[in-house]
């Protein structure tokens, strides 16, 4: 017997690894039937999953610890068994505003830490705030454009104008006026840079490399009493990830995504992404950048804790959330690695024996004790050298001058 689920989702390219595994018999060789609901806003989506009109949602792994601890609408114990892509965002400016960077773009995207204090003098020349979109106050986009632009002495609560819109309408209002330039997943940074609006300043995957992105979330109760559906759900993921990693496929993913029910651009767009050729300006060849986004390997999907915990201390660091160890363990929770290890217990699909790791102590290719299998993380360094030591929150926290 078959089945249904319904999983709500933003029309972006990290929705593939859903849309493959519908599209791709994935889903269905595991019994399962996919009604991937197309959703406008990470706030709909989020009143979706939390009012049980959806079994689960592509989530931002932020909003997915925020609704739990209770900062972002109704409270709802939330669960992220499962991360459906590494990185993927980018950073675009007007095309003004950017004239007063680096004008090397190869060298703008390598050299984060310079180019956020190219882009603090630029704010200076812009003579006024710049308003920079961002999809959802809690966002890993947010969340690493205020890591970043605090590097370089930007306060982002004083310094710039951070405005709230969905993914799906930051093109059009950059070309209406109504914002200088926006931080949101792909395709649309591509599609502001093709329409001549923007330039890329920066790229997450140099912001944070293997930054976690987004997760597939459901509402705690509903996981725990459904165990079979959601393994055979982390299952089906887990082939079609690898599915979307290989090369070979990726134009074919690129067509499906293209479709009107998925992301509804050009697939051109698409393909840039998941190949990791950025385009940084308009008629510019294109940087290549092949770990932009990754969908399967180096444990990509595993819901490590300590990336839990990173973006909890990134929410306390900006007087979003009071910091206590009830709160501590309540984030850390949200990320659910014992649910991905018992789904994929006998698949022989490699992952790690540990649930929390160094977060950013990785600057090469490294081989890790693995449950099974044979496996190697990638560098997941923070672009300002730091190391992200979850049992050490607060010695964390003491490193950053103190917010607002």
């Amino acid at each position: 017997m078959t089945t249904n689920l319904k999983i709500a989702f933003l029309p972006l390219t990290d929705a593939a690894v859903l849309v493959a595994a519908r599209e791709k018999g994935f889903a269905e060789a595991e019994g399962l039937s996919l009604d991937l609901i197309r959703t406008t806003s990470w706030a709909t989506l989020r009143d979706r999953l939390v009012f049980g009109q959806v079994h689960a949602a592509q989530m931002l792994a932020p909003l997915a610890v925020a609704v739990t601890l209770g900062l972002s609408q109704q409270p709802a114990p939330l669960a992220a068994p499962y991360k459906l892509n590494v990185n993927g965002n980018m950073l675009v400016m007007a095309s003004d505003f950017a004239a007063a960077l680096e004008p090397d773009l190869t060298a703008r995207l390598a050299d984060p830490l310079g180019t956020a204090h190219d882009f603090a003098a630029a704010i200076g020349l812009w003579k006024r705030k710049p308003v920079i979109g961002v999809v959802h106050r809690f966002s890993s986009h947010a969340i690493m454009l205020r890591y970043w632009l605090a590097s370089a002495g930007v306060d982002p609560d004083r310094d710039v104008v951070l405005r709230v819109l969905p993914p799906s309408l930051t093109v059009e209002a950059m070309r209406a006026g109504e914002i200088d330039g926006f931080i949101a997943g792909e395709p649309w940074g591509t599609a502001a840079v093709h329409a001549g609006l923007a330039e890329t300043v920066a790229i997450g995957e140099r912001i944070w490399r293997r930054g976690v992105e987004k997760v597939l979330a459901f509402r705690e109760p509903w996981l725990e009493e459904n165990p079979d559906t959601v393994d055979r759900l982390l299952r089906a993921l887990v082939r079609a990830a690898a599915w979307c990693d290989d090369p070979a496929h990726h134009e074919t993913l690129a067509d499906l995504l293209a479709d009107p029910r998925y992301v509804d651009q050009p697939a051109d767009f698409i393909l840039r992404a998941l190949g990791g050729q950025i385009i940084a300006r308009a008629g510019e060849p294109p940087i290549a950048n092949p770990d932009f986004m990754l969908f399967s390997r180096e444990a990509t999907p595993f819901p490590w804790r300590s990336q839990a915990l990173w973006i909890y201390s990134q929410l306390v660091r900006w007087n979003m959330v009071d910091h206590d160890a009830a709160t501590v363990a309540k984030a850390g929770a949200v990320f659910r690695p014992d649910i991905f290890r018992r789904a994929l217990a006998d698949s022989g699909v490699p992952m790690p024996g540990a649930s929390m790791k160094l977060e950013g102590a990785v600057n090469m290719p490294l081989a890790v004790g693995s449950r099974q299998g044979e496996l190697t993380l990638g560098p997941d360094r923070f672009f300002d050298g730091r190391v992200f030591d979850p049992e050490r929150i607060d010695d964390f926290l003491a490193g950053f001058a103190p917010s607002r």
